[in-house]
């Protein structure tokens, strides 16, 4: 099954995290720290991009619909349709906040954010 990007290679999430992630306008905006998996429905609920911070301090975290992802092989990296605007007014959270009620709270409003439509639906 391929996503709405049209990934089709299956890929370890060990080799995912920590791959740099671009913006549109190919300037580096962090890199995955995570990908969070939806358990019931077996779909990628989204990756955990991390953005600025100092040695873990100040770090924030976003969560991004995976779907928005795509592989650039010249860059080693993510890259997202996402203006460096677009990317500082996300909804930011700690690692906590990524995971209480089950994601779904975070999950729900990245895509409304990003408006990418809902695997769930």
């Amino acid at each position: 099954m391929t996503t709405q990007t049209g990934h089709t290679q299956a890929i370890a999430a060990s080799r995912v995290i920590g791959t740099t992630v671009y913006n549109t306008a190919g300037d580096s905006i962090g890199s995955i720290e995570d990908v969070m998996l939806d358990k019931t429905s077996n779909g990628i609920m989204f990756a955990v991009i991390g953005f600025g911070g100092f040695l873990g301090m100040g770090e924030k975290y976003h969560a991004i619909p995976w779907a928005s992802l795509d592989y650039d092989q010249d860059k080693g990296g993510y890259v997202v349709p996402f203006s460096k605007e677009q990317l500082k007014a996300a909804p930011a959270y700690s690692i906590d906040e990524l995971t209480g009620e089950d994601g779904e709270r975070a999950r729900d409003a990245s895509y409304e954010y990003y408006n990418v439509k809902p695997y769930w639906h």
